[in-house]
């Protein structure tokens, strides 16, 4: 099974068991958003975590060994830029992306934020003006090396 295979799989299953991912993720031992992306192919599972999802979605064991395959990461990523939701990470990036730089700088060095070394959490903030979205992005700090 390919991981796009998997991937459908994967989404169709979620679907006909009305699940959620925070619910999934709870019962695979893993955080909802880390999950969600390796369900999506974007990540691998330890082969004791895709059992467990296995069984949660009740797949086979080809799905679950896909899930622990290595990826080949951001392969749909051009396509999904033009999401609309997507897309404003984009427009973040173009709008704050010189200022979260230079802040990041500022307080740690020259450097980057680690894209593996890191943790994502998606939380919903009530409002009475209109719920919001929090999203909190936490990755280690890479100091650039100077040989």
């Amino acid at each position: 099974m390919t991981k796009s295979d998997m991937r459908e799989a994967v989404l169709a299953a979620k679907a006909e068991k009305g699940l959620g991912w925070e619910e999934i993720a709870a019962r695979v031992g893993c955080a909802p958003v880390f999950l969600c992306a390796a369900c999506l192919g974007e990540h691998s599972l330890t082969g004791e975590q895709a059992q467990r999802l296995a069984a949660v979605l009740d797949l086979d064991d080809a799905a679950a060994r896909a899930l622990s395959e290595y990826p080949i990461k951001g392969q749909r990523g051009e396509a999904l830029m033009s999401d609309p939701l997507v897309y404003r990470f984009k427009e973040i990036a173009l709008v704050y992306g010189e200022a979260i730089k230079l802040t990041v700088q500022e307080k740690f060095g020259d450097g980057i934020m680690s894209a593996i070394d890191f943790t994502m959490d998606v939380d919903r903030i009530e409002d009475p003006k209109g719920d919001r979205v929090q999203i909190t992005m936490s990755g280690k700090f890479l100091p650039y090396k100077r040989w």
